[in-house]
């Protein structure tokens, strides 16, 4: 099939890349439209008691929250001076109604003493102003504030802007601008690195062509999803970046299998089949297996993650459609041009024709000595155990910190010090006598009356950690009551409150009892996240071994893999732990230690990373099994195997720790944490893993590697796929894998 793919691509090529071209300028017009229809939320967890009680509180009560909270400050002014007092007057007179539902300021006439205080700084040259705005929902309410943040700005006052829907929003805005920043910053130095990689500059554009169409396809698919469900901002985030990186990586490892083919004489209508039944078939596998990945997203409720499981598989998918449709194309029309405008022709020349085998007179066993990735092998074989052990070793030394791990949200605190919604928030709880006050929502429903509901907010107010409790709002068979606290939503005794909240026993007569609020909400989204996570990750596992057992046609390599991979993903995660968490790596990257992480980021570090892990293993054994399937040498296959793709994947390992390296140059905290995670599971993974695990565990099992039942045997030849599978090469009976078929 693939190399009938490939035929198609070399005899229609000239409709084929003029059919790319229509669907990228479709794409660039209509595609690029999706940055106005996502969703800036979607971190809670639809169905859960704290979503319940907010959407229950907003429907029967309307909704009350502060959306936004705006503090002006004057260090030259107080605000007993007429001057500031006619800024807040002329804020109020100019702020648009139909945008806000209420809003209260320090000069009402309405307030008590104390109300009046709180909204005061205690050195009395600051004031702030808690804004609820108008809509029914929280897209509307967010593009409410998006059409008056401009007239929040009270002339020669200093104003910031805090509070959840301005937090979201700025969170939102500076992870797009960020995002952008880093394909800046890292496009020229993907190019160049290209160039050195490739020796030159047309084979050095063709992976970059390749991820230029999968954005542009995965944002046309997403914006087509906008219609149909929720796409979050970081969705979009997620699929440019990580899009660029796979995209680079297969056109890299496709171009490199190319230009062997056209190196051991082939004509450009023989190498292009061959390069897709080849490498194109082991990229197909790949992109499958990383889809499989995000698909586990989609187990998930929060809609962040299943939008960013949508985006990557929409991103993944026209990185493999771009790779074996579009660039197949692309090499047919370059030809042998794809050496042109070389930097280090014959230097690069040579070195291709000794990797395809070109020197004459040496056996394939005398060839794949030459190599220094093949010397690295055989070195790690004659010492195997050695290696396993001290690898392994230095691996759960990584993955210890997780023991550590202290989970948390995402909040202002991810936000750079100079960010205004920050500022608002740090002002606030510095500042003002009551700023550091939160609050959780109890809804009651059912027939309690005011003195059962009444001794019910007494009860929770003498709870540990409560500062005080009080009955806000009734209506026709709900009743809303507030409990206050001091500190963060996701420190320890908030979330000790919440529990104890949820176990006072109900005021009489009430039917149910949900409780909601930031805090709650922090915990329930931990709750669904693990409650997700055992289906997750049995599917992603699961799916990966079926896949895996297809392309090698064994049941101990793909069991391996996955080892391998969650030896690396634990890795990773420790070095995230111990640098972002603990803040270890705080002073190197800039950024302030907020002492927990938010569990969306390690779920998305865990299916990236594990998606990233396969894609390499993928091309590693394939060679092995290529070259097993012609020897039946398991360690010459091996060492042939690494020394076929070592350079390869680590060229694809550096320019995708660039692409994720400069994603963790944004001043957001959770970009760096994904940028930094991801580059380092990819730096471990190309490394550790795949240069010293691999060839150590497979020489240590031997010919237990390609060990098949004699009925998944007969199953693998039916439906099985592996690399090279129709080139015309005959499969030969192999000395190592006939003894284990009878064990």
């Amino acid at each position: 099939m693939f190399a009938a793919l490939g035929r198609f691509g070399y005899r229609w090529r000239i409709t084929v890349l003029a059919a790319t071209a229509v669907f990228a300028a479709f794409s660039a017009f209509w595609g690029t439209g999706l940055f106005g229809a996502v969703s800036d939320g979607g971190f809670e967890a639809p169905g859960a008691e704290s979503s319940r009680a907010s959407e229950l509180l907003a429907k029967e009560l309307g909704h009350d929250a502060v959306d936004v909270v705006a503090v002006y400050r004057s260090d030259e002014i107080r605000i007993d001076n007429p001057s500031f007092a006619a800024q807040i007057e002329k804020l109020r007179e100019d702020l648009p109604d139909d945008r806000i539902k209420s809003m209260q300021t320090y000069l009402d006439d309405d307030l008590s003493r104390t109300e009046r205080g709180i909204l005061v700084s205690e050195d009395r040259h600051a004031t702030y102003v808690p804004i609820t705005l108008a809509g029914g929902s929280d897209a509307e309410r967010m593009h409410n504030y998006e059409a008056i943040k401009e007239e929040l700005d009270a002339g020669p006052l200093d104003t910031s802007l805090g509070g959840e829907v301005a937090i979201q929003q700025e969170l939102s805005a500076k992870a797009e601008s960020d995002v952008v920043r880093a394909e800046l910053i890292s496009l020229p130095v993907l190019l160049v690195l290209l160039v050195t990689i490739f020796g030159g500059v047309v084979a050095a554009l063709m992976p970059l062509a390749v991820g230029g169409l999968a954005i542009l396809g995965s944002l046309t698919l997403l914006r087509a999803l906008t219609h149909v469900t929720e796409v979050s901002v970081f969705a979009v985030n997620v699929a440019t970046i990580l899009g660029l990186g796979l995209a680079i990586d297969y056109g890299l490892f496709m171009v490199s299998r190319f230009r062997e083919e056209l190196a051991r004489g082939a004509e450009v209508g023989e190498a292009v089949p061959r390069t897709l039944s080849t490498a194109g078939r082991t990229v197909a596998f790949s992109g499958v297996t990383v889809m499989i990945a995000f698909a586990g997203l989609l187990f998930f409720p929060q809609p962040i993650l299943r939008s960013i499981g949508l985006g990557g598989i929409a991103v993944v998918l026209f990185d493999v459609l771009a790779a074996l449709v579009a660039l197949p194309a692309l090499l047919s029309v370059a030809g042998r041009r794809i050496d042109a405008l070389r930097l280090f022709g014959r230097r690069r020349r040579r070195a291709a024709l000794q990797e395809a085998g070109g020197q004459q007179g040496r056996t394939p066993e005398a060839r794949h000595r030459q190599g220094g990735w093949a010397r690295l092998a055989h070195s790690v074989m004659r010492r195997p155990t050695l290696y396993l052990v001290t690898v392994g070793a230095v691996l759960l030394v990584f993955a210890s910190s997780l023991a550590y791990t202290e989970l948390g949200s995402t909040d202002q605190r991810y936000l750079p010090q100079e960010a205004g919604s920050r500022q608002a928030m740090e002002s606030l709880r510095e500042d003002f006598p009551a700023g550091g006050i939160g609050r959780i929502d109890v809804a009651v429903t059912g027939g309690a009356g005011q003195e059962a509901l009444s001794d019910f907010a007494d009860r929770l107010g003498r709870l540990d950690g409560a500062e005080a409790a009080e009955v806000a709002r009734t209506g026709d068979g709900v009743a809303h009551i507030t409990v206050a606290y001091e500190g963060d939503a996701d420190d320890p005794a908030t979330a000790e409150l919440v529990r104890d909240v949820r176990g006072a026993a109900p005021p009489q007569g009430a039917d149910e009892v949900l409780v909601g609020g930031a805090a709650a909400m922090q915990i329930d989204n931990v709750a669904a996240i693990v409650d997700a996570l055992p289906a997750t990750l049995v599917f992603v596992v699961a799916v990966t071994l079926v896949l895996l057992f297809l392309a090698f046609g064994s049941v101990v390599l793909p069991v391996k893999a996955v080892v391998m991979g969650a030896l690396s993903l634990g890795a990773s995660l420790g070095v995230v732990v111990w640098g972002f968490q603990e803040g270890h790596l705080s002073g190197l990257l800039d950024f302030t230690a907020v002492g927990t992480i938010d569990p969306t980021f390690i779920v998305l570090i865990v299916i990236m990373a594990f998606g990233l892990a396969m894609d390499y293993e993928l091309f590693l054994l394939s060679r092995v099994r290529e070259e097993f399937a012609r020897t039946g040498d398991n360690p010459h296959s091996v060492a042939t195997g690494l020394q076929r793709t070592g350079g390869i994947i680590t060229s694809a390992a550096v320019l995708l720790v660039v692409v994720l390296a400069a994603m963790g140059t944004s001043d957001l905290l959770f970009l760096k944490i994904m940028g930094i995670g991801l580059a380092m599971a990819v730096v471990v993974d190309a490394t550790l893993v795949r240069a010293l695990l691999v060839p150590a565990t497979m020489r240590l099992l031997g010919r237990a590697n390609w060990w098949l039942p004699a009925p998944l045997r007969r199953l693998h030849d039916r439906i099985g796929i592996t690399e090279g599978e129709d080139t015309g090469e005959e499969e030969p009976r192999d000395r190592e894998r006939e003894p284990a078929r009878v064990g």
